[in-house]
């Protein structure tokens, strides 16, 4: 077992309690595997920010805030709009812009259903995170496309870490349209060379991963969710707390 295999089953096997230790040597016994991919996937789910090094040798799971999630998300918008917008300025290759198109036609055959089932739903899914993934080849810059793979590896923070709240949703057809529809908007403002539009689209398409977010700690439907449980709440001080601070003016200096 490599360690991307090694990773994939650790991942799997985590507990979802926040702070609960995780013992090496009882994971290598119940994979039945050696210790050293074992030790890599520690390793890389740490980096990744899944896990927590302790003083004393060993890992726990760790907990996040709501406005951790949300700040990934964001940071996340961040860098699709840079890559879309470069996509625009410097031209995209044909090949790639061909390869995004189709992929969204295919998202377009799903959603002729009135409703998608579980196998349609997944398949969305895989389509969502191939055009999300396309978009740093579309920018021409092995950079940003390094960056991107660097932040849809956050917790929570990938194209499709929080569709799976729409599957259940009266309205999911509805809010999947919504997504598609910026999709086709940003591939052709990137075709029309319109830096500044293709940037903005992207950012705003990110705020449907944020909404997704508050459904998901707030629904108690959703600790079904993958993951859900180590996401901390808002409490109704802090949020109220954060609702004054922001309607406080700020103070420019002249």
């Amino acid at each position: 077992m490599n360690a991307s295999a090694a990773i994939e089953s650790l991942s799997a096997e985590l507990p979802e309690e926040g702070g609960a230790r995780i013992a090496e040597l009882s994971i290598v016994e119940k994979l039945g595997v050696s210790r050293t991919p074992i030790r890599a996937a520690l390793t890389r789910l740490e980096q990744g920010g899944l896990l927590e090094a302790l003083p004393n040798g060993g890992y726990a799971v760790r907990t996040f805030s709501e406005s951790d999630v949300s700040d990934a998300i964001e940071m996340r918008g961040t860098i699709e709009g840079m890559a879309a917008r470069l996509a625009a300025e410097r031209g995209a290759a044909p090949v790639v812009l061909a390869e995004a198109r189709e992929c969204l036609r295919q998202i377009d055959d799903l959603l002729l259903e009135a409703a998608l089932n579980d196998d349609a739903f997944s398949r969305y899914v895989v389509l969502n995170e191939t055009f999300h993934s396309l978009l740093g080849e579309l920018s021409g810059s092995p950079f940003m496309a390094r960056e991107l793979t660097r932040v849809a590896g956050l917790p929570f923070a990938s194209a499709s870490a929080f569709v799976v709240v729409q599957a259940n949703s009266p309205q999911a057809r509805d809010m999947l349209v919504v997504a598609q529809d910026q999709h086709g908007q940003v591939l052709d403002a990137i075709e029309n060379h319109e830096g500044s539009r293709a940037e903005a689209i992207m950012r705003e398409h990110s705020r449907l991963a944020q909404r997704n977010l508050r459904e998901a700690v707030r629904n108690p439907q959703h600790d079904r969710m993958p993951g859900v449980r180590l996401i901390r709440k808002r409490s109704r001080k802090s949020q109220a707390l954060a609702k004054a601070l922001s309607s406080i003016p700020v103070c420019r200096q002249p």
